[in-house]
């Protein structure tokens, strides 16, 4: 979740599958097209089968402790990564698979608020202790907040079945492009390719933004826009989720590491969290989250504390 990014009846049978969807994100509440998750994917991995670790525990810090609870701030749109279940109201993904099991080791209940993507960087250390939303580690983030790598992706492109417009990047100029709000698909990348597009003098391209991944995949498929863009692994469950009517364009790229946001202040609770994040790659937990939801190749053998990019 994303970078901050905002997403008849085949067309509703197809948003089902979508509104889950979302970055290299900066990512964002869920929107009101009222899609939900058709249940494609699901997680195999139960929180209860992780044990406390008694010395990572007390690292806690007191407030936290007290209260009982790790606080997440997510953005819920951004499918198989955070997105809510079919009761349109309970977070689920491999994020929050996660989540939940960095809680289980240090023996807190997890509480993973839905937000939007732009807000929850800003909020932490106040509204919430970490943020988990697909946010693609990068030097602006960096210089903000504290970041634990904990998952690889990079920017994969969408167009519908056949690519009945002909989209293609080498002439993308005056062409209808959607992203979600914030993410790094739209800024730098298409905010890069617009720019190279009026200075030779060429149409500007029509960048379509959302707060909700989901909103824009919708849109791909009802043909309102050409092409999205977006992480590779939300990418291809929306591929996964729109019965044929979408296919991937061109190779993934940019591929770039993912990162659990904590408060620039706070830089032992981003020690304690790579400490967790190192636990559950070497304990097999992390492995078993990323292959229940399918984007295992999206695992790192290494979790470090703001990596260099």
């Amino acid at each position: 979740m994303r970078i901050t990014s905002t997403f008849t009846k085949t067309l509703a049978l197809a948003a089902a599958g979508l509104l889950a969807l979302t970055a290299c994100t900066n990512a964002s509440e869920t929107g009101s097209s009222g899609a939900t998750s058709s249940g494609a994917a699901a997680s195999s991995f139960d929180p209860t089968t992780i044990a406390k670790d008694d010395t990572l525990a007390a690292k806690v810090p007191e407030t936290i402790r007290s209260r009982g609870t790790l606080i997440f701030g997510s953005d819920t749109s951004y499918a198989p990564a955070e997105f809510l279940g079919s009761d349109n109201k309970t977070p689920v993904g491999y994020d929050i698979d996660i989540a939940k099991a960095i809680g289980a080791v240090l023996g807190l209940k997890v509480d993973v608020q839905t937000a939007e993507f732009t807000g929850i960087l800003p909020a932490l250390g106040s509204k919430y202790d970490l943020g988990i939303s697909s946010f693609t580690i990068n030097d602006e983030r960096l210089s903000a907040v504290n970041m634990v790598s904990y998952f690889q992706a990079g920017t994969a492109w969408a167009v519908k079945a056949g690519n009945p417009t002909n989209f293609s990047l080498e002439d993308i100029c005056g062409r209808s492009i959607g992203v979600q709000t914030g993410t790094v698909q739209e800024n730098p990348d298409l905010s890069d390719r617009n720019d190279k597009c009026l200075a030779d003098g060429k149409e500007p391209i029509d960048i379509v933004t959302l707060k909700a991944q989901t909103d824009i995949t919708t849109r791909l498929v009802n043909g309102s826009i050409d092409a999205m863009a977006a992480d590779s692994p939300i990418v291809g469950y929306a591929l996964s989720q729109t019965n044929g009517q979408l296919e991937r364009f061109g190779d993934t790229y940019d591929s770039a590491p993912q990162g659990i946001a904590v408060a620039k202040d706070d830089q032992a609770m981003a020690d304690l969290v790579q400490q967790v994040m190192t636990k559950l790659i070497e304990d097999g937990s992390y492995t078993q989250i990323l292959e229940g939801w399918g984007v295992a190749d999206g695992a790192v053998t290494e979790s470090q504390v703001n990596p260099a990019v």
